[in-house]
């Protein structure tokens, strides 16, 4: 298995720790508004980067943390009205629902910072007494000239940085560079008593403590979005290595950015989505779908038309899943004795090889999910040449395709999974049961005209129908319809 680090800036062989144990940890949202499309996609990849773990058999320790102190949080808090943590912990219950609706598996640890502030203290009192802070009326800095390594993760000198970073400008500093450990209390904001009085912690040290408490001083895949590589990512390394004397992260992984019309998305330029709002116009699966239809470090551009492309791609696949149920739903669900090969079995295992090979190479969804579109195909035809008298070989064919079907999902998460059975479910509502049931009447209808010969009726129906974007299809096990 090969995945891009960023430390390395190549793809690397993936070895874990471990072996048979994989230990990742991924920056989460900042708690003060619902989450959106930019938040949305490292949550969607990297879950799916955890599944594709367990499909292969590995045991996965994931933390995903949550930011709920923070300045934006603090702001926010005060246009409410009401206590930070509590606005907090408000979002962090909203972010759950929008996870749940996008079938992301919850992270076995959600750190918060504000339950884990001793550890945050307790860090910053030993980068003190190493030498590599600093204390200054209050507030504490990295020393960022400390650390030998610092820039190795982004790739730039020191003096590069400095122009243009996001940085704290203060004359209390040693350098401009130098950031933030620990913050003095300022009037009216949540803080907590310290050795040099009280305040609340900086951004960056937030996760090196909570990473650090929960998968050790090294551990194997460190995640978040492109932007986080500088400063956050950068200051961890420096602030966690400079404390253990160890590589921290043994695998850096980023996403790419969400554009609109080849924009960034950014609240400045008012272009950013939430997936709440999203969500009143798309299926969740269908958001899901879309944020795995290209590799994850390239950029992924956003609009309504693209979301309809993904809509309509993620129903071939469900039509296919559902016609399949039904062909195996009438034979025997028992144990097949093997009375031979089928051609269409060999097609199934090159692929699974084939998903199995795009997933092995970094993690390329957008390639594993055309392996899906094939099975999706290929199933269909196999289908379609399924005659009325049913072989062992045929249900043999059958029940390995469902289960190929169960796997890819399994993975990619694209439709919620029956708890019992691991197979893919779809989300039924009144207006899709009358549909199908009106279907259902038609097809009747015309059946019965069929059988009365009276073929202008039958031919008035199925035109109709293809007229308005439906297919009939006539097969030895009656009639199906497509969209």
């Amino acid at each position: 298995m090969l995945l891009y680090n960023t430390l390395s800036k190549r793809k690397e062989e993936f070895v874990p720790k471990e072996p048979g144990k994989v230990s990742m940890y991924v920056c989460g949202p900042t708690t003060y508004n619902y989450i959106h499309l930019g938040n949305a996609r490292p949550l969607v990849f990297f879950d799916t980067v955890r599944r594709y773990f367990r499909y292969k058999g590995f045991q996965v320790l994931y933390v995903q943390n949550f930011t709920d102190i923070d300045d934006k949080i603090i702001n926010r808090a005060r246009e409410e009205g009401i206590d930070s943590i509590a606005l907090a912990r408000k979002y962090i219950e909203e972010y759950y629902r929008d996870a749940e609706a996008l079938n992301v598996i919850k992270a076995d640890i959600h750190p918060t910072v504000s339950e884990h502030m001793s550890d945050i203290i307790g860090f910053v009192v030993k980068l003190i007494e190493k030498g590599y802070a600093y204390e200054v009326d209050g507030d504490v800095y990295f020393d960022v000239h400390s650390f030998n390594e610092y820039g190795k993760l982004s790739g730039r000198a020191l003096e590069e940085m400095k122009a243009g970073a996001r940085v704290e400008v203060s004359e209390r500093k040693r350098d401009p560079m130098d950031f933030a450990l620990w913050k003095a209390a300022k009037p009216g904001e949540p803080s907590w008593e310290s050795p040099w009085g009280a305040g609340r912690p900086g951004w960056h040290i937030e996760c090196s403590a909570m990473s650090l408490k929960y998968l050790g001083e090294n551990f194997d895949i460190h995640g978040g979005g492109f932007d986080l590589i500088f400063p956050h990512h950068e200051n961890e390394i420096a602030q966690s290595e400079a404390l253990t004397g160890q590589p921290f992260a043994r695998y850096w992984m980023h996403n790419g950015f969400i554009t609109v019309n080849q924009e960034k998305m950014s609240k400045s330029l008012g272009n950013f989505f939430l997936v709440r709002e999203i969500l009143n116009k798309f299926p969740p699966e269908v958001v899901r779908f879309f944020l795995l239809s290209t590799h994850y470090r390239s950029p992924l551009d956003f609009d309504d038309e693209k979301l309809t492309s993904a809509a309509k791609g993620l129903e071939r696949i469900q039509n296919s899943i559902k016609l399949l149920f039904e062909a195996s739903a009438r034979v025997s669900t028992a144990s097949v004795v093997d009375d031979g090969e089928h051609s269409f079995i060999k097609k199934l295992e090159k692929l699974r090889d084939d998903f199995d090979k795009a997933m092995d190479d970094d993690f390329n969804t957008a390639l594993a999910i055309s392996s899906v579109f094939d099975l999706a195909r290929e199933t269909n035809i196999f289908l379609k040449n399924l005659g009325s008298e049913i072989s062992a070989v045929d249900i043999k064919c059958l029940k390995l395709a469902g289960e190929l079907f169960k796997d890819f999902n399994m993975v990619l998460g694209i439709f919620k999974e029956d708890k019992e059975t691991g197979m893919p479910v779809f989300d039924k509502d009144t207006g899709n049961e009358l549909f199908e049931s009106v279907m259902q009447l038609l097809i009747d209808v015309r059946n019965e005209a069929r059988l009365r010969k009276d073929w202008a009726t039958a031919d008035r129906i199925r035109d109709g129908l293809k007229e308005i974007g439906i297919i009939l299809e006539d097969t030895p096990q009656g009639t199906r319809w497509k969209k």
